[in-house]
C-alpha cells in the first residue's frame, strides 16, 4: 500500500515538474511549488528503485551533477556578448501577448520582458562558456521578482541610473546603448531600448510585445515622463 501511494505521490510530482511551468504568471508560490515538485519527484524515484543498484546510484548521483553549473568559478563575463543576446532575445518575443506577471511566450508583463530576455541569456552564455557566474545570475533572476519601479529604484544592485531624464521622444539617445532601460517615473512601466531610435515593450494597450519608433510612433509612454537605467552587470568587466 504504502509503495502504491509514494508511486502516486511521484508521479504527481512528475506533472508538476511540467504543468506549473505552463502558468504564465510568475510568483514565489509557483517557485516554491515547482522547486518542491523536483525534490519530490527526485526523493519518490530514488525510494521506489532503491533495491536496484545501477539506478539508486545515479539517482544519487543526480543531484550533484545538477550542482555542477552552479558551483564552476565565476570568470568574466563578455558583456558585449552577453548584451547581443539579452537584445536579440527580447526581440524574440515580439507579438507576444501582454500578460500581468507573465514571463513567458504564453505571456509576458512589461517588467517580465527584459528580465526574462537577460535570463535567458545569462543561461545560454553559462552553457557556453561553463561560467558559473552566469548561471548563478540566471538563478538569481528567476527567483527575485523586480517590478518596473524596483528596478528603477536600483532593486538587488540590479541597475544603475544613466541619468537621462525626460520623454522618450523628446530625450536624447546619444548615451543610450541596446538594452538600456525607460522606467516611468510613476513607476507602472518600463521599456527597453532596442537601437536606432527603437523601443521593445510589453505594452498594456497593444495588449502585446511590440517594437516602435521612439520618435514618430504614437504612443502613450513615448510622452509619459522617464528616467533611464542601465543593469550593472553591463557595467562590469
Amino acid at each position: 500500500m504504502w509503495r502504491r501511494l509514494i508511486l502516486i505521490c511521484t508521479l504527481g510530482a512528475f506533472a508538476g515538474i511540467f504543468v506549473i511551468p505552463l502558468n504564465p504568471v510568475n510568483s514565489k508560490l509557483l517557485k516554491l511549488a515547482f522547486l518542491g515538485c523536483i525534490v519530490g519527484a527526485w526523493v519518490g524515484f530514488t525510494i521506489l528503485t532503491w533495491k536496484r543498484k545501477p539506478v539508486r546510484v545515479a539517482a544519487l548521483i543526480l543531484p550533484l551533477l545538477a550542482a555542477v553549473p552552479f558551483i564552476l568559478p565565476g570568470g568574466e563575463i563578455d558583456t558585449d556578448e552577453l548584451r547581443q543576446d539579452y537584445v536579440r532575445r527580447m526581440s524574440e518575443f515580439e507579438g507576444t501577448k501582454y500578460h500581468w506577471g507573465g514571463e513567458s511566450s504564453r505571456g509576458i508583463d512589461c517588467s517580465g520582458l527584459p528580465r526574462r530576455a537577460l535570463r535567458d541569456a545569462l543561461l545560454a552564455y553559462g552553457f557556453r562558456h561553463f561560467n558559473g557566474r552566469a548561471f548563478r545570475g540566471c538563478v538569481e533572476q528567476w527567483w527575485f521578482d523586480a517590478s518596473a519601479k524596483a528596478l528603477g529604484e536600483g532593486y538587488r544592485d540590479y541597475t544603475r541610473p544613466l541619468g537621462a531624464t525626460g520623454t522618450i521622444q523628446e530625450m536624447d539617445y546619444d548615451g543610450l546603448v541596446p538594452g538600456d532601460l525607460a522606467v516611468t517615473t510613476s513607476g507602472v512601466h518600463i521599456l527597453a531600448y532596442a537601437g536606432d531610435g527603437q523601443w521593445i515593450q510589453a505594452d498594456p494597450g497593444i495588449g502585446a510585445v511590440a517594437t516602435l519608433d521612439g520618435r514618430t510612433a504614437d504612443n502613450g509612454w513615448f510622452r509619459t515622463p522617464v528616467t533611464t537605467h542601465r543593469w550593472q552587470l553591463f557595467t562590469q568587466n
